[in-house]
């Protein structure tokens, strides 16, 4: 299916639309009142592009040092240079470890490697212990967001979905009824589990540690209780040291969910030693490239690799925010999805996400790490031009807009004539049909204009 088809589907279900904006109009609100609690914030987010900054320039330096020190505290690391091996690598270390089930926390970059079709394949039963991945692994479905993957469910469709899948499901009608409810399907589950598998957040290189964030507390029980420990991650996640994911962590809690600090926010420096209470007995650590080398020595996408997957940028996009995350089709939703997913799965197969954006910048002011979003998605645009991967009717049509824009005479002529023409055809200041614009007008209304051309206002203007 093509990203316009996708998008089309979106459109045409009114259900997906509340239940993105319930929660992306909550989070934008939020992060502005966060925001506003913090007036260092700038300067803050200016510190973290720097700190981001310095480990891409000085990645190879601080890779080496995080795997000497995970080594020391007793942790096992491997490299995987795509995402087939690093699917390889994890379901080889369950094998190893007997494992016929397996407790999961949320984690794009296990999204990004396969790595539920993965288990699934080798018969490893895989539970998901994040409530939203939780949501989705039942209803069958793939994240539509990084920090609420089942963002597209009403609160509705999710009572309907466990009183259908859970073995005691809830009676009441409430959230906190329905949470209940997964917590009894989910919690003895978890327990025991004979691998436990998650992402990171951070890898803080002068310590070996990794850093997990959770709103549920799950990625806790999904780690301490199994007895080994499979962590994936990119390798863009690396910080320099704890006062680094300090800061990090305070930009990343409040862009994501307008708080100061997530619930749950845990360390973990290698597995179980002599006199712990708890912990697994072994760690092992999947450092993740896919791309990501080629990506820090890219000068139009190293600034990329800043990311810190709070999904602010998609809160905000006007986008976003009508069409939802499935939509994008790659694994990263909404505008670091759309920078992304060519980088990862290829430009000819997903060029049409760079022109999924309205260039308004709304992504780059909310980002906590500075990523010009619109900039890069330009460079896509442009590389798609030179690499004549834009469909015909696109060519032609710019070329004919071209002769008239260099004929400024007849060009103002034209766009006057369009726009008498939409004045014509407003009802109350809004245009349900126009010509030439039906993918706009089958879904939305158009605002009539409510002068004449941009030029006719602006010498009128000049007039005064």
């Amino acid at each position: 299916m093509s990203f316009g088809q996708r998008v089309e589907l979106a459109l045409a279900d009114k259900v997906l639309k509340v239940a993105v904006e319930r929660t992306a109009g909550t989070a934008e609100a939020k992060r502005a009142l966060a925001v506003e609690a913090f007036p260092a914030f700038e300067d803050a987010r200016t510190r973290a592009a720097a700190i981001k900054d310095h480990v891409i320039a000085h990645l190879g330096h601080y890779l080496e040092m995080f795997e000497a020190n995970a080594i020391a505290v007793g942790a096992q690391v491997h490299w995987a240079q795509t995402a087939g091996e690093a699917a390889t690598i994890v379901i080889d270390l369950c094998r190893k470890a007997g494992a016929k089930s397996v407790a999961r926390s949320k984690s794009m970059l296990g999204e990004e490697i396969g790595l539920p079709h993965a288990l699934a394949e080798a018969g490893i039963e895989r539970v998901e212990t994040d409530l939203a991945e939780h949501i989705i692994q039942l209803a069958g479905e793939r994240p539509s967001h990084i920090v609420w993957p089942a963002m597209h469910k009403t609160r509705e469709q999710v009572s309907a979905l466990f009183r259908a899948k859970h073995r005691d499901p809830h009676v009441e009608e409430t959230i906190a009824a329905m949470a209940e409810s997964a917590r009894r399907h989910l919690r003895s589950e978890m327990l025991g589990a004979d691998v436990g598998i998650s992402g990171a957040n951070f890898l803080i290189a002068d310590t070996g540690s990794i850093c997990t964030v959770t709103n549920e507390g799950n990625a806790e029980l999904s780690i301490v209780p199994p007895r080994v420990h499979i962590v994936t991650a990119g390798i863009e996640k690396i910080v320099p040291s704890l006062p680094h994911a300090i800061h990090m962590l305070r930009m990343l809690a409040r862009s994501a969910t307008g708080a100061a600090l997530t619930q749950y926010t845990t360390f973990y420096t290698g597995p179980k030693r002599d006199g712990d209470r708890d912990g697994p007995e072994e760690m092992h650590i999947v450092l993740v490239d896919n791309g990501r080398s080629a990506m820090a020595a890219d000068a139009a996408l190293k600034e990329m690799l800043r990311c810190i997957r709070c999904g602010a940028c998609m809160n905000h996009c006007v986008v976003f925010r009508q069409v939802g995350g499935h939509a994008y089709g790659g694994t990263y939703p909404g505008p670091m999805g759309a920078v992304l997913t060519p980088a990862l799965d290829g430009l000819s197969a997903n060029r049409d996400l760079a022109h999924a954006c309205t260039m308004n910048g709304r992504c780059q002011e909310v980002c906590p790490v500075k990523i010009p979003l619109p900039t890069l998605l330009r460079g896509w645009r442009e590389k798609s031009w030179r690499e004549g991967l834009e469909p015909v009717s696109m060519r032609q049509g710019l070329g004919i807009w071209r002769r008239a824009v260099l004929r400024p005479r007849l060009y103002r002529m034209a766009s006057g004539a369009v726009v008498r023409a939409m004045r014509v055809l407003a009802r109350q200041g809004w245009i349900s049909r126009l010509p030439f614009a039906g993918a706009w007008t089958s879904y939305r209304d158009m605002p009539a204009p409510e002068g004449g051309t941009f030029m006719a206002q602006y010498a009128k203007g000049r007039r005064r």
